[in-house]
This record gives C-alpha cells, sequence and structure tokens, in this order.
C-alpha cells in the first residue's frame, strides 16, 4: 500500500462574465480541485506502480465531491479534465498514477459521462503551472466546450511531492461560436459525438 499524504486541499473557480463581448446571460463556472501529496516513490525507481493507483480512489472522491459543491452543486457540469504536476524528485509516470482514480472516479460521481476525461501531466518545481484540457464529458467533439484551465500552488509540488488535478466547467465558453458539433446535435452514445 503506497502512502499519498495529504498536505495541502485547494480548490479553484473562474466565474466568466464576458471573454471581451457581451455579458453572459449566466457567467460560466470553471473550477478545479488541487491535491498536494507526498509521492511514495520519488527519488528511486519502482518498476511495479499500477497499484497504486487503488489507494488514490479515495481522494479523489473528496476532490470531486467539494469541487462540485464549489461549483453549486451537480446541475449544469457538463465538462471535465485532469492533470498531475509530479515534483522533481519524481518522474512523470507518477503522474499517470491519477489516469484511472481521477478519471474513473470524476466519471462515477457525476454519472452519465461517455467521454474520456482528457488530461496533462509534468514534471516541474515551486509554483510550476498547468493547462488542464476540458471537454464536455458525454461527446468529446463538442466544440464549443474545448477550453482549459490553468491551475498551480505556490509553495507546490515539493521535490517529493505529487500535485493532483480534477476539473470541471458548466456551460460553453461564454462566446462559443466556431460551429463544429454542438450541444443538441450531439448522440452521446460512444463519448465522441
Amino acid at each position: 500500500m503506497a502512502d499519498f499524504r495529504l498536505r495541502k486541499l485547494s480548490i479553484l473557480i473562474d466565474e466568466i462574465h464576458h471573454d471581451g463581448g457581451p455579458d453572459a446571460k449566466t457567467p460560466r463556472l470553471r473550477g478545479a480541485a488541487l491535491a498536494v501529496v507526498s509521492n511514495p516513490f520519488a527519488g528511486r525507481y519502482e518498476p511495479e506502480l499500477q497499484a497504486a493507483m487503488e489507494d488514490l480512489k479515495p481522494l479523489a472522491v473528496t476532490m470531486c465531491e467539494k469541487l462540485i459543491v464549489a461549483l453549486g452543486g451537480r446541475d449544469g457540469i457538463d465538462a471535465y479534465g485532469k492533470g498531475a504536476i509530479v515534483g522533481a524528485a519524481g518522474e512523470l509516470e507518477h503522474g499517470a498514477l491519477w489516469h484511472a482514480p481521477g478519471g474513473y472516479g470524476m466519471r462515477a460521481i457525476l454519472g452519465e459521462s461517455k467521454a474520456i476525461v482528457p488530461s496533462a501531466k509534468k514534471v516541474g518545481g515551486l509554483g510550476t503551472t498547468l493547462d488542464v484540457p476540458l471537454t464536455h464529458y458525454n461527446a468529446s467533439y463538442v466544440r464549443s466546450h474545448f477550453d482549459s484551465i490553468t491551475v498551480n500552488v505556490p509553495d507546490g509540488p515539493k521535490p517529493d511531492e505529487i500535485v493532483l488535478v480534477l476539473a470541471m466547467a458548466k456551460g460553453p465558453r461564454v462566446h462559443s461560436r466556431m460551429g463544429g458539433l454542438e450541444v443538441w446535435q450531439m448522440k452521446g452514445e460512444d463519448g465522441l459525438r
């Protein structure tokens, strides 16, 4: 059993009223939950990592629940993404530990989501930023929901830590007008269209 000791949990919420055009009737909400945890594999090569994903599942549930509350409830959440920033004593594969717990955990709580949860990860030091991609949670090709949220933790990750991120949004970009597959056209069968 791997010990991912939680040092800090932060919630970031963006309320977007406009992006240079007219004010939106309803501001778009976009948010992220960031957990700074110890990296039990820092400073060494561990050939078998997959079992450690199981240890991160409870944290994914907690982060998801807190983010949903911060966004004002489940109603209207229709986009998601995830990511990780691994401290310098770790390796990129340690960030990949977040794929299953973060993605499947969020999908299980949100329900009805069919699209793959987009992801980004990198190795970096204190204050490293990460652009976490967002897509529609039922159809990845819905162009109006292509977005990202930039996150960071000023005092993390330390070399032996990982910053784990879950992100969600309510609605399309405020001035979306690039065409392509629209929400009302999606079938939601395969997670793509």
